[in-house]
């Protein structure tokens, strides 16, 4: 590099090793490179008297190669303050000069050189087409999330992880195959963090709890919360979910009244029967959702899930913006978010109040999340608003959306609804009946919890999520520099013929029942539903970070989803939607139909 062009001042610049800069000239590259790493100059006067102004040169290479301009620049421009007007002048366009031909630098390095030349992972393989400034992201932005990932697997030859570019090609690690999969998720599940724009984004109104947390503090609160949701409590909690199941189904009854058929929006109707669920379950309140449409916490969650073209806006733009910046931008959506997390906080407080109160007075201990979280000891008041704010959204929301693509397949697939329903009448009383079920009677349903899985497999109500690098580390022995954004897609890693065979993409119960009579290898098989790998299955995915509430949603899940076949007969609204490819799906923490799911709906009599 050349040295830069020289300006006079009246001072001198002394490094720590007794070097003096002459005094007639500014320093450039030729005079920074000759001077070890980390050396700290000193704007002296010519008394040499120090002006309190020092810097430190950090001779960086790699990506942080911007590093040595922004030193020399600050050098530049700490000079600036011992000159007289018109050096003042001169050095502080020096300053503009070089900050701007190292940012120019640097961009070209970040953008073009290091992803493509320089990178320890460009020889891994990579989907082909990049746009040569946006990577794959047009195509990522345009599709449903998981979908551009679920061809790459299918299509490029790969060892478990297959590396993409993003916007401004920023690279991406899809881990896909078994073994990295169990190095990302359990082996060295702490090396990677939750993204911090995440917590910033959604955790809004997800809350800084449990899912959030990180390392030993990740720990505490899942050790804190794990008695909630111990086997001997959720096998308790059967009849309220029964309970909520047969509710929700006679109120979709009386609104089909007597009519033979009636189309029905079932999406709307899930997210109030879970959100009822999660209130007397989790927090011991009924929040009467089922009922009253209009509740406020339904009413809250329905605003700030609703397909949002103002999102979509706002998370382009905090591609170029930082996130704190633009969660304050005078957007609407902004308002509506940050109105809603105020409304939900509000209604968490009230709920830890009441739960203390009858707590105190040593009322009938409470099996629910929040008596136990109180319990623990391990949590503030503040630290309790956030494990309500996660329970409840996440609570309700993902088994909604298990609920809604439920019911989009059963219609899609009638023998499938046909059979459930004919386990159901003979398994489970009637849900006009006052007889609660007990865990055993869902799990003597093999083809009910044959059909919950494979519609989890299937339609995932998450379809990806993704982990930053917290540190310099590997995966499959591949370096992996920190803060590289680790992509881990179910809706990928469930359609790979390598882990499922090559009917991955076809909707079969069948793949999860034992068949002939193979004895133990058999039900071993049908346990992982003929997946090679328990790591092919990714719902809730695995290890320390696996979701907490796994047995209590499955076990939702199957109730509700047992009350709704038994009583009614679904079919698609629109039959074209036969066709998946015509069901546009908005994106977002969960998957779900953008314009909702309508189908037909028929009360099937007898149960």
């Amino acid at each position: 590099m050349a040295a830069g062009r020289s300006l006079s001042w009246n001072g001198n610049v002394r490094w720590d090793n007794g070097t003096i800069l002459t005094t007639d000239r500014t320093p450039g590259w030729a005079d920074l490179e000759q001077f070890p790493t980390s050396l700290t100059a000193r704007v002296l006067s010519k008394s040499g008297a120090i002006h309190g102004i020092s810097t430190t040169l950090k001779s960086s290479w790699g990506c942080r190669g911007k590093n040595i301009t922004g030193g020399a620049a600050t050098v530049t421009l700490a000079l600036s303050w011992v000159q007289d007007d018109w050096s003042k002048l001169l050095l502080l366009k020096h300053f503009t000069k070089l900050w701007a031909v190292g940012f120019v630098l640097w961009v070209v390095w970040a953008i073009w050189i290091y992803p493509l030349l320089a990178s320890p992972l460009r020889h891994l393989p990579e989907p082909s087409n990049n746009h040569w400034l946006l990577g794959q992201a047009k195509r990522i932005f345009a599709e449903p999330s998981g979908i551009p990932m679920r061809e790459w697997v299918a299509e490029i030859p790969n060892d478990g992880i297959i590396r993409y570019r993003g916007l401004l090609n920023q690279e991406r690690i899809l881990v896909c195959g078994p073994k990295a999969l169990a190095e990302v998720l359990v082996t060295n599940n702490y090396a990677f963090a939750k993204p911090g724009y995440l917590q910033q984004s959604i955790g809004r109104i997800l809350g800084i709890g449990v899912l959030f947390a990180e390392g030993d503090e990740h720990k505490m609160q899942r050790r804190s919360l794990t008695p909630a949701f111990a086997f001997r409590h959720i096998k308790d909690m059967y009849p309220i979910f029964w309970r909520k199941a047969k509710e929700v189904t006679q109120a979709m009854t009386a609104e089909v009244g007597g009519r033979d058929e009636v189309e029905l929006e079932v999406s709307s109707w899930a997210s109030r029967a879970t959100l009822d669920i999660i209130g007397v379950a989790g927090m011991g309140r009924d929040f009467g959702a089922i009922q009253d449409p209009e509740n406020v916490l339904a009413r809250t969650y329905r605003k700030i899930i609703k397909p949002s073209r103002a999102a979509q806006i706002l998370g382009l733009i905090s591609m170029f913006i930082p996130l704190q910046i633009v969660i304050k931008l005078p957007f609407r959506r902004n308002q509506t978010i940050n109105a809603a997390a105020d409304e939900i906080r509000a209604v968490c407080r009230d709920l830890i109040r009441e739960k203390k109160a009858k707590l105190a007075n040593k009322e009938q201990p409470d099996i629910d999340i929040l008596s136990v979280a109180i319990e623990s000891g391990g949590f503030t008041d503040e630290n309790l608003v956030d494990q309500l704010m996660t329970f409840l959204a996440a609570g309700h929301e993902t088994t909604a959306s298990a609920m809604t693509w439920a019911v989009y397949l059963l219609s899609r697939h009638p023998k499938v609804q046909s059979r459930l329903r004919e386990e159901v009448r003979e398994c489970l009383p009637s849900v006009d009946s006052d007889v609660d079920i007990t865990s055993l009677d869902i799990d003597r349903m093999p083809y009910l919890n044959a059909v919950c899985s494979e519609i989890l497999r299937y339609y995932s109500p998450v379809p990806l999520t993704m982990r930053d690098a917290s540190y310099d580390t590997t995966i499959l022995g591949h370096p992996v520099r920190r803060g590289t954004r680790i992509v881990i897609v179910p809706w990928a890693t469930h359609f790979d013929q390598h882990l499922w065979g090559p009917d991955a993409d076809r909707f079969d119960p069948e793949r999860w029942l034992p068949s002939g009579s193979e004895g133990g290898a058999a039900d071993r098989k049908a346990a992982s539903g003929g997946a090679t790998s328990n790591y092919a299955f990714l719902p809730f995915l695995h290890g320390p970070r696996s979701c907490i509430g796994q047995a209590f949603a499955k076990a939702e899940f199957a109730a509700l989803l047992a009350a709704w076949v038994g009583r009614f007969e679904f079919a698609l609204a629109n039959p074209e939607e036969a066709d998946e490819s015509k069901v546009e799906i908005r994106g977002g923490v969960t998957a779900r139909p953008a314009k909702g799911m309508h189908v037909k709906v028929k009360v099937v009599g007898g149960f």
